[in-house]
């Protein structure tokens, strides 16, 4: 079998097709037996792709997955190793089968891919995470540890000073003879821990293909690297869209993909041409780069019982509690922004939204000072601060003017 190639056809089949201890990582993303068919439209609604995840029972389930395991098992190289993605529905019998296959002792990690998801859920916890095992085919496995930035938590003498343990094989700060504190070598941060917070493509990313189930390139980017080197070869047995492949030709691997349906070997090619990779700015400049609202911002927010937005110039937050079945979006006028400014953008923020209420939050004493070109019901509520303020401007004024009539002003 030919590599940097995607082969149509069953993997059970094709992957006996593959020579013994000549694959490097095996990563499965089969169907999580949700009994139903999946399918989903492109973004400019010309195709609509969709595949099957019925089965007649939990068994022959499982006998797919059993199978493809032991095939994958003989083409691993002893260096290899398998990631196997899937979720809270089979998960638990899924482990089962791959500590038969591979051994219990194999068994490397269970990562959690963690992200946010709306959803309109009326009962039950959000699911916002999936699992994917990490078996290795024997203990020789190759392993390349990635390090990820300390956290804003991080105690600034954990990153500076070394450790060792005590005689309790408690962790504590190392100490020279003369009792003062050892500075550590250069660290490279934290090692990766097996919680990813990657995000799900959202429905407007570049690389989004309209095929159901498409994991994000930079997760598949983030298995290669810890188990692969440049030159190494990939093996997607359900490859789907194909992203698998598209990560493996962007960090200079070998990939072999297969799939049951021609229509996603075909859009798998076209993305191998293609090569278009989204990037994220949450993981780029990190989560808290995002957290752009002022303590006095999530004050105000807190005390009208609304939740913040970010990264939105015309919306800073919704109310907790919704107006006549819709949400309440809440503009705070900014420090150097004109009441008239801050409402013109909540309106702008709101145009084809139908919501039954608009409040803006007004922390300046200025008033309107000009008509707009459009009608506005947005609701003006005073912040605290700015009543408070005005309550004591009242009430200088008031004590002035009794001070002055006293004294015969």
């Amino acid at each position: 079998m030919e590599i940097n190639q995607i082969y149509h056809g069953n993997c059970v089949e094709k992957l006996k097709e593959i020579e013994s201890n000549k694959v490097d990582l095996i990563y499965f993303d089969p169907p999580f037996f949700t009994q139903r068919k999946h399918s989903l439209t492109t973004k400019d609604k010309s195709k609509t792709y969709e595949f099957d995840d019925k089965f007649n029972s939990i068994e022959e389930y499982l006998g797919l997955i059993e199978e493809v395991l032991y095939q994958s098992k003989r083409i691993l190289k002893t260096t290899g190793s398998v990631f196997l993605h899937c979720d809270k529905t089979a998960s638990h019998n899924i482990r089962v089968v791959m500590d038969k296959v591979f051994g219990r002792e194999n068994f490397q990690s269970e990562i959690v891919w963690s992200y946010k998801r709306w959803s309109n859920a009326k009962k039950g916890l959000l699911n916002a995470h999936q699992v994917i095992f990490f078996y290795s085919k024997t203990q020789d496995f190759k392993f390349n540890t990635l390090y990820t930035d300390y956290s804003a938590t991080t105690n600034l003498d954990q990153i500076l000073q070394d450790r060792e343990r005590d005689e309790n094989g408690k962790s504590v700060y190392k100490k020279d003879k003369n009792g003062n504190i050892v500075l550590g070598k250069e660290k490279k941060g934290v090692p990766l821990s097996d919680v990813w917070e990657i995000p799900y493509l959202n429905p407007k990313a570049k690389e989004r293909t309209g095929y159901p189930t498409q994991k994000p390139v930079l997760l598949l980017n983030q298995i290669l690297s810890i188990v692969t080197d440049e030159g190494d070869l990939v093996l997607d047995p359900f490859c789907g869209s194909g992203t698998t492949c598209v990560s493996a030709k962007h960090l200079k691997r070998e990939f072999i993909g297969i799939d049951i349906s021609i229509d996603a070997v075909e859009l798998a090619n076209s993305r191998l041409r293609e090569m278009v990779i989204s990037e994220s700015n949450l993981l780029n400049k990190g989560v808290n780069e995002y957290h752009e609202k002022t303590e006095k911002e999530l004050g105000i927010l807190q005390n009208i019982n609304a939740f913040p937005v970010q990264r939105n110039s015309g919306i800073d937050g919704f109310l907790k509690e919704h107006f006549e079945g819709m949400p309440v979006p809440v503009k705070i006028q900014g420090e150097h922004e004109m009441l008239e400014d801050a409402i013109e953008k909540l309106e702008k923020a709101s145009l084809g939204k139908a919501y039954k209420m608009k409040i803006v939050v007004q922390t300046k004493e200025t008033g309107l000072n000009r008509l707009f070109g459009f009608e506005s019901d947005v609701t003006i509520l005073k912040s605290l601060e700015l009543q408070t303020k005005e309550l004591i401007k009242k009430n200088s004024y008031s004590v002035s003017n009794e001070s002055r009539t006293l004294l015969g002003c």
